[in-house]
């Protein structure tokens, strides 16, 4: 199987979450950036409430695609210290990527959401969604950043994840909802015809939609 876009993805997504009859709707939470698209249309086909939960991926920094870790709100920083060790990077480069990272997280936050609050998670049902997962080091911060806020549950949606990390995070989240794991994963990418790289003007643009479709007619 393979994914026309992210929007094609997320609409398929919706249908195998099967979620329409929870009361209240479920707030929808989309990874910047690539996540966004896929969570708009889980959002809309679910009558949820679209919000975006910054995480960002530390790279390692002659091979920024490979995950050694994320970082994401409220100070949450997941590292992979076997593989930092294994691949010789210092503290200080390690430092200064994580200085590097947060200040970019900073500024999507800021970006996104400008003065408007966070949306409230405790007690809530969560749909943690992005466009796939590879290292999953991503969503494991999201989780735990997630879990600090008290959330009645929390759901993981997927299009396509590696099976070993589709593993793991079977283990944190409440339930895990994927459409295809496959052991032979390389990329996320593959498995969409097209998967050009979401901007932050594509994120705000969705979640502007989002809110004004879920606002009261003005009488």
């Amino acid at each position: 199987m393979t994914f026309l876009d992210r929007r094609d993805a997320g609409r398929q997504l919706a249908a195998a979450l099967n979620e329409s009859g929870h009361t209240p709707p479920p707030l929808v939470l989309g990874l910047p950036r690539g996540g966004v698209p896929v969570a708009f249309e889980v959002a809309q086909a679910l009558g949820g409430e679209l919000d975006v939960l910054v995480v960002r991926k530390l790279g390692v920094p002659w091979h920024p695609e490979l995950a050694m870790g994320a970082i994401a709100g409220n100070g949450v920083c997941i590292l992979n210290h076997d593989l930092i060790a294994r691949l010789g990077v210092s503290q200080d480069r390690l430092d200064a990527i994580i200085a590097d990272e947060t200040r970019e997280l900073k500024r999507r936050e800021q970006a996104y959401r400008g003065t408007r609050p966070g949306p409230s998670i405790a007690g809530r049902r969560v749909i943690l969604v992005d466009d796939g997962l590879a290292t999953g080091a991503t969503m494991q911060a999201a989780i735990e950043a997630l879990r600090e806020q008290a959330p009645r549950d929390l759901v993981v949606a997927v299009p396509v994840a590696a099976a070993d990390s589709l593993a793991e995070i079977e283990q944190t989240a409440d339930r895990v909802v994927c459409l295809q794991a496959p052991q032979h994963f390389m990329a996320v990418g593959q498995w969409y015809q097209t998967f050009g790289q979401t901007s932050d003007q594509e994120v705000m643009a969705l979640l502007s939609q989002a809110a004004a479709s879920r606002s009261p007619p003005a009488p």
